[in-house]
This record gives C-alpha cells, sequence and structure tokens, in this order.
C-alpha cells in the first residue's frame, strides 16, 4: 500500500515544468511539499502506483490520462542475487528460545483478550439497540461490504483502552486500509455502538492520524460517518488546540487541494462539528431513514423555538438530496450505498496494475520468530536469524559486515520489493552510528524504502571515568550524524520495535518522533525513557527506585502504548509477513512496498504528466 509515494527527485530550488518555483527551505506541514510537486519519479517493480507521474512499468496506481501522456518504454528492475542467511536455530539457543517463547505465549494471550473485547464495540445491549432498534448495520459489516473480498488492514485496534477516562474500543472509530475495486483506500469509520459515536479525546487523535496516513501515502480516502459529536465532559481536550477536532476539517481541505479523493458515507448521525465531514468531502452518499445532517438536532430546535421535528425532515437524506444539495448520492438501504461508494471510486479513472509475481517465502518457519522476540534485552539472539524469517528465500545482502556490528545494515526483498533494512543487534556504538549514517544515506540516493528493526538498549551508558566521558562524547556525535540522516531521509520508513524502543537510541532508529511512516510494535516491545528495572540512576532511596520501575513496567507496555496512539498497531511476530489475513498484515507484505530507480535520460519527460502522487 504505502510504496514510494512521496518520493520526486529534489529540485533544489529550480524551476520545475509546472512553473512552481521550489524552494527546498520552505517550511512546511508534510515532508513531501517541500518537493517539486511535478518532478518525475520511476518506478521499476510490481506494485502499486502513485496518482502522479507515469512510472515505468505499469506498476503503480495512476489515473489513465497519465497513461495517455506517457512515452517512455517498459523498463525491467535489476535481478537480484542476495546470499542466502544461514541462520538455523543452534542447540546453544535453546534456553533463551524457550524463556521467549513462553513470554510470547502470554504476550499472545493478552492480545486475543484484549482484541476479544474490542470486537465486542460498545457491549452486548449497544450492539443490540444499535442493529434492531435503530436497523443499523455494525461497523465491521459495512467495511466487508465496502471493500474487496471483505478484507481490510486496521490500524490501531487497541487505541482507546485503558485510558484515564476509561476504555474506548478502538477508540469509538475503526480507521485502516483497503482496497475498492484494486484500488488502495484509508477509511476512517464511526463505530456508533461505543458511546453512540461519541468523540473522544482519543477519537479525534486517530482520525488525524489516519488522515495523515492518506496525505503522506496519497491514497483515496473514505468516510463512514455515524457520529454524535464531541464527548462534552471532555471539550476541553477536544475542541481548542491545533491538532484536536478542528483539524479534521482542515486536513480535508488540504487534502482536496492536493487532489486526494475523499468519498463519504452518511449511515447515521452526523450533529454538530460531524455534519462538516460529509459537506467537505467531495462526494456523498446518504442513507434514507438512517443518516442524518444537522448541527443542531430536534431537541435544540424545541428548546430553542418550541418546534417539534422530526430527524428525517430537518436533516434526513431527502431533504438533503433534494432540497439543500448537501449530499450527492441519496441510498434506500445501507447496502445500495457501499455499492454507490464503490462506483465512485471506479470514477477515480485510475490505471491498476498486474498482479505480483510469485516471491520465495523464507527458508525458515515464521513461527520460530515467538522465540526470537525477546522478552527483555538479555535474552536478545542474532537479529539476523529474525531477518532470515521475514525476507524472500532467507536472503540477505550485507553492508559494512565487518564494522560496527552492533548494527545490522544491507538490501533485501520482501515480497519482491526491494528495501534496504537497518536492525538493531546491540549497543549503538559510535562505529555503528557512523555505519547507520552512511547505509540510510545510500538508500536515500537510490530511492529505497527503510525498514528499521528496533531494540535498543535499556539504559544508557553511564559516565564514571575520563576515558568513558570522551567515548560517550563520540558516540553521541556519531548518533547525531544518524539521526540526522534517518530525519532527512525522503524514502518510505517503516519500524517494527522487536524489542526494546529507549532513549536517545530509539530517535536514531526512526521512533515514533522521527515520523516513520508506519510504526508496529511486537507485543512482547517495551516503550519508555529507559527499561523497567534500570531506573536506580534516577532515584536514591529504595522505594522510589521500586515506585518507579512498577511504574515503568506499566506504561512500557506495548498494549500501553498503543492505547494511547503512539503507534499504529501491535502484531504478533509470525504474522508480521503474512498476507492471508488482512486483519493482520504487516506493511512490509505484498503490494506494500515499492522500489524506484532514477534515469538521467527520464528527465526528458519531467513535463508529460502533471498529476499528484497517489501512493500505494
Amino acid at each position: 500500500m504505502y510504496g514510494c509515494l512521496l518520493r520526486g527527485l529534489r529540485t533544489k530550488g529550480r524551476l520545475c515544468p509546472g512553473g512552481y518555483d521550489v524552494d527546498p527551505c520552505t517550511p512546511t506541514t508534510y515532508r513531501f511539499l517541500k518537493r517539486c510537486l511535478h518532478s518525475i519519479i520511476l518506478g521499476v517493480n510490481t506494485c502499486r502506483r502513485p496518482l502522479i507521474h507515469i512510472l515505468s512499468d505499469g506498476v503503480w496506481q495512476q489515473p489513465v490520462s497519465a497513461c495517455l501522456m506517457s512515452t517512455r518504454s517498459q523498463r525491467k528492475r535489476l535481478p537480484s542475487a542476495f546470499p542466502v542467511l544461514d541462520e538455523s536455530l543452534k542447540p546453544i539457543h535453546n534456553s533463551v528460545f524457550e524463556a521467549n517463547l513462553k513470554n510470547s505465549q502470554a504476550c499472545q494471550q493478552r492480545y486475543s483478550e484484549l482484541m476479544k473485547k474490542v470486537k465486542m464495540g460498545g457491549g452486548e445491549n449497544a450492539v443490540k439497540r444499535h442493529t434492531q432498534r435503530n436497523k443499523k448495520m455494525l461497523v465491521t459489516d459495512r467495511l466487508c461490504m465496502l471493500f474487496d473480498d471483505g478484507y481490510y488492514l486496521e490500524l490501531s485496534p487497541f487505541a482507546g483502552m485503558g485510558l484515564p477516562y476509561g476504555d474506548i474500543p478502538s477508540a469509538g472509530c475503526i480507521t485502516g486500509i483497503g482496497q475498492i475495486n484494486g484500488l488502495w483506500c484509508v477509511f476512517i469509520a464511526n463505530d456508533a455502538t461505543v458511546s453512540a459515536g461519541t468523540a473522544y479525546p482519543i477519537t479525534v487523535k486517530k482520525q488525524l492520524r489516519a488522515q495523515d496516513v492518506a496525505i503522506q501515502n496519497r491514497l483515496p480516502c473514505v468516510y463512514l460517518v455515524d457520529s454524535g459529536g464531541a464527548f462534552l465532559p471532555l471539550q476541553s481536550e477536544i475542541f481548542p488546540d491545533k491538532n484536536q477536532g478542528g483539524r479534521t476539517f482542515y486536513n480535508e481541505a488540504i487534502m482536496s487541494a492536493l487532489k486526494i479523493p475523499q468519498v463519504s458515507v452518511v449511515c447515521g448521525s452526523c450533529t454538530a462539528g460531524g455534519a462538516y465531514i460529509p459537506t467537505m468531502a467531495e462526494e456523498t452518499v446518504m442513507v434514507h431513514r438512517i443518516g442524518t445532517i444537522f448541527l443542531g438536532g430536534p431537541p435544540l430546535v424545541k428548546a430553542a423555538t418550541g418546534e417539534e421535528v422530526s430527524p428525517e425532515n430537518l436533516g434526513g437524506a431527502t431533504l438533503h438530496a433534494e432540497v439543500s444539495g448537501c449530499v450527492d448520492h441519496f441510498a434506500l438501504l445501507e447496502k445500495e450505498a457501499y455499492e454507490t461508494t464503490r462506483n465512485i471510486i471506479s470514477t477515480l479513472n485510475f490505471e491498476l496494475p498486474e498482479e505480483v509475481e510469485e516471491v520465495e517465502e523464507p527458508l525458515h518457519s515464521v513461527e520460530e520468530l515467538m522465540g526470537l522476540a525477546p522478552c527483555d534485552y538479555d535474552h536478545s539472539l542474532d537479529v539476523k536469524l529474525i531477518l532470515s524469517r521475514l525476507t524472500d528465500g532467507s536472503k540477505f545482502q550485507e553492508f559494512k559486515a565487518r564494522y560496527g556490528t552492533t548494527l545490522v545494515t544491507g538490501f533485501a526483498r520482501i515480497y519482491g520489493h526491494q528495501v534496504g533494512i537497518v536492525a538493531s543487534n546491540g549497543e549503538l556504538t559510535h562505529n555503528a552510528s557512523l555505519k547507520g549514517s552512511h547505509f540510510v544515506q545510500l538508500c536515500d540516493q537510490r530511492d529505497i524504502p527503510l525498514i528499521f528493526l528496533q531494540n535498543t538498549v535499556p539504559a544508557p551508558e553511564q559516565t564514571l571515568s575520563h576515558s568513558q566521558s570522551e567515548l560517550n562524547a563520540n558516540r553521541l556525535k556519531a548518533q547525531a550524524s544518524m539521526m540526522t540522516a534517518v530525519a532527512c531521509a525522503s524514502v518510505p520508513k517503516i519500524t517494527l520495535v522487536i524489542g526494546g524502543c529507549h532513549g536517545s537510541d530509539s530517535y536514531a532508529m526512526c521512533g515514533r518522533s522521527f515520523d516513520p511512516n508506519f510504526l508496529f510494535l511486537w507485543p512482547n516491545a517495551k516503550v519508555s525513557l529507559m527499561a523497567p528495572g534500570h531506573s536506580a540512576a534516577l532515584a536514591q532511596e529504595d522505594d522510589d527506585v521500586e515506585k518507579i520501575n512498577k511504574r515503568l513496567e506499566k506504561e512500557s507496555s506495548a498494549f500501553f502504548s498503543s492505547g494511547r496512539l503512539w503507534d499504529d498497531g501491535v502484531i504478533l511476530p509470525q504474522d508480521t509477513r503474512k498476507d492471508n489475513n488482512p486483519k493482520h498484515t504487516y506493511m512490509l507484505c505484498n503490494n506494500y512496498l515499492t522500489k524506484k530507480e532514477h534515469d538521467d535520460s527520464a528527465s526528458d519527460d519531467m513535463s508529460s504528466t502533471t498529476t499528484l502522487p497517489q501512493s500505494n
């Protein structure tokens, strides 16, 4: 899905063929705006296409008009002959493997319990009221009708769990990515069984994250609106600030300006601020007797004027389709609404790519990843054992294999798409940081997406001598160099936390604050300033140390992190490569990564396309 979506050639301030004077130093909200939107991009493999330029071999989603303007011939990608990683489990690994496996099984049990709770939505009574009294479909059934074969990838399903103001299953809305008529789309769907679709602060945060995914990856966005408006007791955390409720509407306007298609389906109440979502979309479908749009409902009308009016007469589908013109399509039933939405997506005039060729599976069982997911830092095995169970054919071309060995870097293919891999294999030393900086810049130069496998040290190195002080200072300087390389790399980046995410090392390994396209966690992952049990340097008294460690133990959990949307979801280790269950599909899977290559001769065609890119 995510591909090399935004990546155009840098213009370095030159005037682009489309007539835009591009200044790379101009600050912008999103990093893709720093590039000329008319610059050429070349794609050379079997993945989805962005909406923009004519790419080399018809492998990304693109408008038909772009194809008609193409003058370039088809190009083949370079064949790979990467060496095979012979990383079988040895008897010496047994004790660590068994300890990790036991911990992973406990984490998987916790994962299953939370997932079961999330899937229940607002509970049995709320589901009955939603389906029997209100005559509405459940949000999961709506999505199954909307997407091809009923499959979709859900992002951050545990968002909203374990919050100070209670559990909000799935944050009251489901977001993710799915295919409609073969075209990848982002979706935001309210779950009205959770507090009647009321928007909590975490709901707004999740919706904004989904819009960021659509903007960053140039994907069409579909809204399934069934919302009762903001949760007033928490209005101070929903309304006033920059990245709160109003940002949703701002993003809609920006997406429209970027020519990112947006379609809205009104399949429930759209009250107060929720009324702006369908009216700002490009096309809107509204369901008869179920959907309503108004700023103030019938109770407010009666309180203000004394007049009694039905929801349908005040803001129903008939009114908005025939009188106000707020909606573009009238649907008698919900099923008809989703069929209409699929038809709308088909009018986007995109050419779809050919199917992906067969790829090699890893030589080793992915089930063994359960025993390779470290229960703590001391139980970490060689990260190449993990790589050999993730990459196609267990093949990996290592870069600087004998230098900075605590960081593993190199090239591989995942479902046929070439990627650069940066994997923690110990402490991020001075040499390892320089190696990582070099490799990240190399991938950026070659337009190769980056995959970070993060497992950082549990606590920073203490300075106990003058010589140690010099070593730490040199290491900090090298880490700063790697952070700069990661922050400035314009290729897509995906981060997978396979163990610990602690301290400044996590920044260099593309943590959340360094804006990866996606960040996922294994259930065993720990996310905190330092790992539990390593807080002695922060407190003098034993009681204080114990309190801090207990708090770190609770707040470093992968589920605590995902409940607050510090990531894009928790995935099971054995599902990292999996593509036959979309709910567990990870973004490293088939059809998601794209390799692009520059060609000097392509500059002659730079003016042949002017549409904006959409990513896969």
